[in-house]
C-alpha cells in the first residue's frame, strides 16, 4: 500500500464519533444574545449549538451570526469592515436580542457513525467550519470541527 492510498483512505476509515467532541457546551434560543457573546469570548469558542428543552438541535450560533446585528455578514471583507468603522453602513443586518432571533437555522448536522471525508465535503460545500453531531432523533451529542479534524489527521499521520 503506497503512502498516497494510505493518506486518501485515512478519511473514510476514521468515523465522526472517534474525533468529535464530546463535552459540547450549547444554549437555549431564549437566552440573550449578551450571554452568548460573554460564553464565546469566555471559552474562546467560535460558536454553540442551540438546542431545545429535549436536546434536539435547532440552531447555531457564532460569532458571526453576533457581528451580523451591527451589520457586519459572514462574507464581508477586512475593507468592508473598516468602511464600518468610518461611518458607512453595511447591509445584511440582523435584529433581536435573543438567540432565536439572530441564530443559524436549519444547522448542518452529521451522524456520529459518518466518516470524517463525509463531514469534511460537508463543510466545504456549505462554507461552514462546524457541525453539529446528532443522534437518531437529532438530540446533540457532539460536535465536530475543523481544528477536531486536523488534530485526528496529524495524530493519524504521526502513528503511520
Amino acid at each position: 500500500m503506497t503512502k498516497g492510498h494510505i493518506k486518501s483512505a485515512m478519511g473514510r476509515e476514521m468515523h465522526v464519533e472517534d474525533v468529535m467532541t464530546k463535552d459540547v457546551l450549547s444554549i437555549k434560543k431564549f437566552e440573550t444574545i449578551v450571554r452568548v457573546a460573554n460564553i464565546l469570548s469566555e471559552k474562546n469558542i467560535s460558536g454553540l449549538p442551540v438546542v431545545d428543552n429535549d436536546n434536539k438541535v435547532v440552531g447555531i450560533i457564532t460569532q458571526a451570526d453576533i457581528l451580523s446585528i451591527v451589520g457586519v455578514s459572514k462574507d464581508h471583507t477586512l475593507k468592508d469592515l473598516m468602511k464600518y468603522m468610518l461611518g458607512e453602513k453595511l447591509p445584511e443586518r440582523k435584529m433581536g436580542d435573543i438567540v432565536g432571533d439572530i441564530m443559524t437555522t436549519p444547522v448542518a448536522t452529521i451522524r456520529p457513525d459518518a466518516n470524517i471525508a463525509a463531514a469534511v465535503q460537508q463543510m466545504e460545500e456549505k462554507k461552514i467550519r462546524r457541525l453539529c453531531v446528532v443522534d437518531d432523533k437529532n438530540r446533540l451529542i457532539g460536535l465536530i470541527t475543523r481544528a477536531d479534524i486536523l488534530r485526528a489527521v496529524i495524530k493519524r499521520l504521526e502513528v503511520k
